[in-house]
């Protein structure tokens, strides 16, 4: 059965399976640099699935990232953040995420799921705002999604630092996930 605006209060909104369109899709994030600036960063290789169901909050995801295709602008950074002393390319090539549930909190979806990165599995919740549902120029259907969280890199063993003279640290321990997600119906 297919869910209409009227059942979910959602224009256009289906459910389906959706598969990630990596190409019109962004996996980036954020971290503090020397306590003055921020970092921005992307992974360019990723995949994903996205079922939605007839009840919103029954939806689940599960996507899983490149490590290796990491992307701050400085070959150097990455190939630094590729290394032992952040993500551990090597040993672990790849991060996963597996919803474990949907909620409405203060009228807003949550998508609470499981983050795994270096072996290491903790909950990551991420606001999530639907888009939009509609057809595309080549006969299928997208759906749009932004999604946004943070996350503590300690928690998952990337714990890389160095002081700095004014009692600050050169990389923020906070990292913020910034998600623009457009799937195409299965």
């Amino acid at each position: 059965m297919t869910a209409t605006t009227t059942e979910t209060g959602i224009p256009g909104y289906e459910a389906a399976t959706w598969n990630i369109d990596p190409v019109h899709s962004e996996v980036g994030f954020s971290a503090r640099h020397m306590m003055v600036s921020k970092v921005r960063g992307r992974f360019t290789k990723f995949s994903g699935q996205l079922v939605t169901a007839d009840d919103p909050t029954a939806s689940s995801v599960t996507a899983e990232i490149d490590l290796k295709s990491i992307n701050t602008g400085n070959d150097q950074r990455d190939d630094h953040i590729r290394s032992a002393d952040f993500f551990e390319v090597e040993n672990y090539p790849t991060m996963t995420y597996r919803s474990t549930g949907i909620r409405v909190e203060d009228g807003e979806y949550v998508l609470d799921g499981d983050l795994t990165l270096k072996g290491i599995t903790k909950s990551v919740p991420l606001h999530l705002e639907l888009n939009g549902f509609g057809p595309d120029p080549y006969g299928g259907v997208r759906a749009g999604f932004t999604a946004t969280g943070e996350l503590d890199r300690r928690d998952f063993n990337v714990s890389f630092n160095a002081p700095l003279a004014n009692g600050g640290v050169v990389v923020s321990d906070k990292i913020t996930l910034h998600l623009e997600i457009e799937a195409v119906k299965a």
